[in-house]
């Protein structure tokens, strides 16, 4: 089995070898979904915009099936206070962002972050690359199984607010699903879970992923959350 913990340097490549059987339905998803079903927004054809990767990290907790999140510090310039995948932009050590440059960029990025530990994650898909128009920024979402979990938690204050996890069942629990509206008009999906508004980049990503591994539960799209607060 390839271990993640080989991003010194040595080789990172995906392996779905040993994956728990509930994660059969997201390997499928990540070997079938098409760019345009999962964002409107795509990276821009002339190659433009800087390549950045993120974690999209599922563990076994106490609860079952769960993802790990954090808030991003209120004081930062891009998206402060929003929930998010751990992750960032790809460094030129990371490598070809064509190959194994988004792997190594998630799991650096995840460890800067959240102090988890890389040997304990088990890389299996990335899922197609997306286009977040307001920062520029091209994102390969990287697809993990927490193998072996570690202690995570705030590393840089500065940066990060705080790390959690949260069960599969609660984001799939239609009462933790709302429609959440822009000051300047537009819409997404909105969770809210863990005392946190989990919305925008991170929020569509989640929303897609459970339809396309045939988690989703019927909810109230009907049901809207202003975002005011953040504008």
């Amino acid at each position: 089995m390839t271990r993640a913990s080989e991003t010194q340097g040595g080789p990172v490549t995906l392996s779905k070898e040993g994956l728990p059987d509930w994660l059969e339905p997201v390997v499928r998803a990540a070997e079938t979904v098409e760019p345009r079903q999962l964002s409107s927004f795509l990276p821009p054809e002339n190659g433009s915009g800087r390549q950045s990767a993120v974690l999209i990290l599922f563990g076994e907790g106490e609860r079952g099936p769960e993802l790990l999140l954090m808030e991003r510090a209120g004081s930062l310039r891009s998206h402060a206070g929003q929930p998010s995948f751990p992750g960032g932009a790809l460094d030129p050590e990371d490598g070809d962002p064509q190959g194994e440059g988004p792997l190594r960029a998630a799991l650096r990025e995840a460890e800067e972050e959240t102090g988890l530990d890389p040997s304990g994650v088990q890389l299996f898909g990335v899922l197609p690359r997306l286009y977040i128009p307001v920062s520029g920024f091209v994102v390969s979402p990287v697809l993990g199984w927490w193998r072996e979990p570690s202690p995570v938690g705030v590393v840089d204050p500065n940066e990060t607010a705080r790390v959690f996890t949260v069960p599969v069942a609660d984001l799939t629990d239609p009462a933790h699903r709302a429609t959440a509206v822009h000051p300047r008009g537009h819409t997404g999906p909105a969770f809210l879970v863990e005392s946190a508004l989990v919305w925008g980049f991170t929020a569509g990503v989640i929303d897609r992923l459970l339809h396309f591994a045939g988690w989703e539960r019927p909810w109230d799209r009907g049901r809207q959350v202003p975002l005011d607060w953040h504008a």
